[in-house]
């Protein structure tokens, strides 16, 4: 089936076709339908496979429909889209705003850490969406600005996320100032009892629910693998695989902010240009080490968790997992940066000794084991006398290595 044979004004097809989509996804063609129908959702499936078109593609349609059908004036805001971070919030509020290009629907981005004049002025002018992170959004409602009285729709993305960041009760207070009667609608690469339990709570008894998540929940586009390596010489990996990787984009993950800036000095004595991005640095400069990432200004960006939740940079060559993360879901959503879409990608984590405990919650969730990389002793200590040097091609050693079994390993690496 084609986005042509569906239900779906003419501009919206025409932006689809603009942004090259001809035929859905599994999750958009077994979401969009009930979501037309006004149905509530429990969806999940693996990053990268379009959750975001799956609700934007149907909601934009809605109210265009709605708004041609009355030629309704009305400035009241129809939809909300709650997500955990800044970053989703922006790229969310730009698929909405290219698949309604020229339609009546208008998208408004909401989050903190920027001046609120601006997203005051584009409420009182009227927008039809509000994509948020939730401080913000309450405290425009505290101010009276963003009004929930004729919500029609809820939409939260990456709901199990927003828990584990603590904004269950912030949900919860949301939920009791919109109407009863409205939509409902989960999206989440990830579940659990947690989310199960806030989400069964919050749609109707009758909700549909949509789960397309194989055995292995890391997208098969992905080739991921990991490497034992000591903390102290994980920098050494990293130079020599971004120096044989010129030309690559590769997205560096590291465990906490403090380590985020430590990896870039390390890089730059190596005279290797990175950018960070993480919760401490102030909006304006994560939007512009984004930017630069995204545009090929920057090949290398060092971050933290922030960057993995369903951030989609187009070209991802490559994840490295600097360290390794302590919430298993997380490695799903690290390597899902890369092999997106049809594309293809590359991951490697590195495991030090300290972190064989993350490396066996990772696998016992994925429920499949990651490849081994089998490094000599001569290899590995090739790679910290000399990281730049390339006799050793780290790519073909890491291609041609043997492969272990799924056991705690004695590591030939060490």
């Amino acid at each position: 089936m084609k986005f042509d044979d569906y239900r779906l004004s003419k501009e919206v097809k025409k932006n689809l076709g603009d942004m090259n989509f001809r035929r859905p996804t599994d999750i958009q063609y077994r979401c969009i339908p009930p979501i037309q129908r006004g149905e509530d959702l429990l969806a999940i499936a693996q990053t990268g496979t379009g959750k975001t078109a799956a609700f934007a593609i149907p909601l934009i349609d809605k109210i265009q429909q709605i708004k041609l059908k009355t030629r309704n004036k009305s400035n009241a805001i129809r939809s909300i889209v709650m997500v955990p971070t800044r970053e989703l919030a922006q790229q969310i509020t730009k698929v909405f705003n290219k698949i309604g290009k020229n339609t009546k629907v208008k998208a408004l981005c909401v989050y903190g850490g920027v001046d609120q004049d601006y997203q005051i002025d584009k409420l009182i002018e009227g927008m039809d969406i509000i994509v948020s992170t939730p401080g913000r959004m309450f405290d425009l409602v505290s101010q009276g600005y963003l009004k929930l009285n004729k919500i029609e729709t809820l939409i939260l993305d990456e709901a199990d996320h927003m828990l584990d960041l603590g904004f269950a009760k912030d949900i919860n207070d949301l939920v009791r100032k919109l109407p009863r009667k409205r939509q409902t609608l989960f999206f989440s690469a990830t579940i659990n009892k947690k989310i199960k339990a806030q989400a069964y709570k919050m749609v109707s008894s009758n909700a549909i629910k949509i789960q397309i998540s194989p055995k292995d929940p890391v997208s098969k586009n992905v080739n991921h693998q990991v490497v034992f390596v000591e903390m102290d010489d994980k920098r050494f990996f990293l130079q020599r695989i971004i120096q044989e990787n010129e030309d690559k984009k590769i997205l560096v993950f590291v465990r906490t902010k403090v380590r985020a800036e430590r990896v870039k000095k390390a890089m730059a004595r190596a005279v290797i240009d990175t950018l960070t991005i993480h919760g401490d640095k102030d909006q304006q400069d994560r939007d512009v080490s984004l930017l630069a990432f995204q545009t090929g200004a920057c090949f290398i960006l060092i971050a933290t968790d922030v960057t993995a939740r369903g951030i989609d940079i187009e070209g991802v060559d490559m994840v490295v997992n600097y360290d390794l993360p302590e919430i298993p879901e997380n490695y799903v959503h690290r390597v899902g940066r890369t092999g997106r879409g049809r594309n293809r990608g590359k991951a490697i984590s590195f495991c030090a000794k300290e972190e064989e405990d993350y490396l066996s919650a990772i696998e016992e969730f994925i429920t499949v084991p990651i490849t081994r990389a089998s490094v000599t002793k001569r290899e590995y200590n090739e790679t910290i006398e000399d990281a730049d040097d390339g006799a050793n091609n780290w790519n073909q050693l890491i291609e041609q290595s043997s492969l272990k079994p799924n056991k705690k390993s004695k590591r030939s690496s060490r």
